[in-house]
């Protein structure tokens, strides 16, 4: 199946490494001009070869030190898309997630570092690439199985979460005359270092990791890469007619419809 994205331009933010890095590998794959961004410039470099590598080379692949808590992100981001290379399609907003622990104890600090990031920096980013993108433009956001039911141990997450998946559906609302689509990806336990982090939490990760594939019908974490191929249709000219979704990526762990 032709997916479309030949020479079409993502910006892909996070993506030095876990979804981000996945998402950004399967467009770059099939053709995409991929800006990636994260916040250390050696592994944005190496998140660049990687992908000039698997694609047209690296005229097709550039990299930003960015943080998306910074006010001044989103402006750089879509400035550098279209400088670079000359238009922008669409663009995935993914950000690490925030600190763990319950909601009765996590700090205010905690909570505001996560706001500016997960929330405040994923609409602003989201908003400049609105100003930027034509007919046929594409805004994702990864956002988590929390915003469907709360996670244990993960409290800013599951605030957080719900309200940035009702502010993406608005933003579908208003950005659908135009023409442009608004997506959400809702991963549960994929394979990336940030899972392994909270199954180490407790300390006994594969006792975790045991508990929570259990949970999960396919009986697994799911990989990278299955998150990555789903998150590349979600951008792709093939999903023009899916807007305002919110798309489980979870071996059917959430257990509404």
């Amino acid at each position: 199946m032709d997916l479309g994205l030949q020479h079409k331009v993502y910006v892909v933010t996070g993506a030095t490494r876990g979804l981000g890095l996945a998402t950004a590998r399967e467009l770059a794959a099939d053709g995409a001009r991929v800006l990636v961004t994260g916040r250390g410039a050696a592994a944005v470099d190496a998140a660049v070869a990687e992908l000039a590598a698997l694609g047209d080379g690296p005229d097709a692949v550039h990299g930003l030190v960015a943080d998306n808590a910074d006010p001044g992100t989103a402006e750089r981001l879509v400035a550098a898309a279209v400088e670079r290379f000359g238009r922008l399609d669409g663009i995935l907003i993914s950000v690490g997630g925030p600190q763990a622990g319950p909601v009765a104890t996590a700090p205010e600090d905690a909570w505001r570092d996560a706001f500016e990031s997960v929330f405040l920096g994923a609409l602003r980013i989201a908003r400049a690439a609105a100003a930027a993108l034509g007919e046929g433009g594409v805004i994702g956001f990864v956002l988590s199985g929390s915003v469907r039911q709360p996670i244990p141990g993960l409290g800013i997450s599951n605030g957080l979460r719900p309200g940035l998946a009702m502010a993406a559906k608005s933003l579908a609302d208003e950005l659908g005359p135009r023409g442009i689509r608004v997506v959400g990806l809702l991963p549960a336990r994929i394979d990336t270092d940030r899972v392994r982090e909270l199954d180490a939490l407790g300390g006994d990760p594969e006792a975790s990791r045991a508990h929570h594939s259990a949970a999960i019908p396919l009986g697994r974490y799911g990989t990278p890469e299955e998150f990555g191929k789903v998150a590349a249709f979600l951008l792709s000219p093939a999903a023009s007619y899916l807007t305002g979704v919110m798309v489980p990526v979870d071996g059917g762990a959430l257990r509404g419809l």
